[in-house]
């Protein structure tokens, strides 16, 4: 692993461009998040250090985000240049004419002239259309037939129009990569994959995988996730309460948190860890000064357990669901 410190940790992408590999999540269940919170947490991280921000139009927080990019612009904290920041493109905006509107809203939304990252949310395809979450009088689930060879190409569009720097997507497993790598014609590779990873789910083949095609992988979740049953397995206990990530955790002086966080970016996956806690956001940054040895690094990838916090599972009859692949 190449060396990474606070100052400089980028990693390169496949296309030319870098990704800083520690970044800020921001989603927040909208409905438990006061106004101006996820603003204030984007300009604390950028005071400590923080440089890459993880955001989707689907958060509805993204014109916080960019106020507060706007802000620690305007101040000469930094420069455009120096942030990277990750949008994503909902499920129901994957019909080729509505990606390069969705992307402008998100651009509009930000007051950013371009994204540095732009990346396909899920796989899965829902009804086109303003309801982010569609679905019929019976409560069941209103789905479109995806083509995401399609959604991609209209993703490249946006590319050379020079809106985004960087393509992506999330939550692909490997025959819905191959999809994309394998489209005759393709302009642009997609550079990662964001996914769930973290000691318990470590992605082993999916990680090769991307290797072996020079995609970087994200890791969402890589400290586990709130525990909301409406959203996550929660028969898995907190990683944050595992016995060795503790114990390794006193021997470098560090939390638990801090030996998952540095366990991925040791491996070259990228962390966005979320927090609106500023001595949390802080802790969590605070991985550039220890490392794993190589049997720490195996002892951790032995906590395996191949079980997913984020399951999906309301979605598991999409045709395009990614999860029942074993990769």
């Amino acid at each position: 692993m190449m060396y990474l410190s606070a100052a400089n940790h980028r990693i390169p992408l496949s296309d030319g461009n870098s990704i800083p590999i520690i970044g800020l999540g921001t989603f927040s269940e909208p409905a438990l998040t006061k106004k101006g919170d996820c603003a204030a947490s984007v300009k604390i991280a950028i005071d400590i250090g923080y440089r890459h921000f993880d955001g989707a139009h689907l958060y509805q927080n993204e014109n916080e985000v960019g106020d507060a990019i706007s802000e620690k612009i305007a101040e000469g904290k930094v420069k455009r240049e120096d942030i990277f920041y990750c949008g994503k493109l909902w499920a129901t905006n994957h019909v080729p004419e509505m990606v390069l509107p969705a992307l402008e809203r998100t651009l509009k939304s930000l007051k950013l002239d371009y994204v540095d990252l732009y990346i396909i949310e899920v796989p899965m395809a829902f009804k086109p259309g303003n309801e982010v979450y569609p679905k019929d009088e019976n409560g069941k689930w209103l789905y479109h037939k995806s083509d995401l060879c399609a959604t991609w190409e209209a993703l490249e569009a946006c590319k050379d129009a020079g809106l985004v720097k960087s393509l992506g997507v999330s939550n692909f497993n490997r025959r819905q990569l191959e999809l994309i790598l394998n489209k005759p014609g393709l302009k642009y590779k997609p550079v990662s994959n964001q996914v769930e990873c973290h000691p318990y789910f470590t992605q082993p083949k999916l990680l090769k995988f991307c290797r072996q095609h020079d995609i970087v992988v994200v890791a969402y979740s890589p400290l586990g996730t709130s525990r909301n049953p409406l959203w996550v397995n929660i028969s898995s206990p907190p990683l944050l309460n595992d016995a060795l990530l503790n114990s390794l955790g006193k021997k470098y002086r560090k939390t638990a948190a801090q030996v998952a966080l540095r366990f991925n970016i040791q491996r070259g996956v990228v962390v966005i860890p979320k927090s609106f806690k500023p001595e949390r956001i802080k802790e969590n940054f605070q991985i550039f000064d220890f490392s794993l040895t190589e049997e720490e690094m195996k002892s951790i990838e032995a906590l395996n357990t191949n079980i997913r916090f984020v399951e999906m599972l309301m979605w598991c009859d999409h045709p395009e669901y990614p999860f029942h692949d074993e990769y």
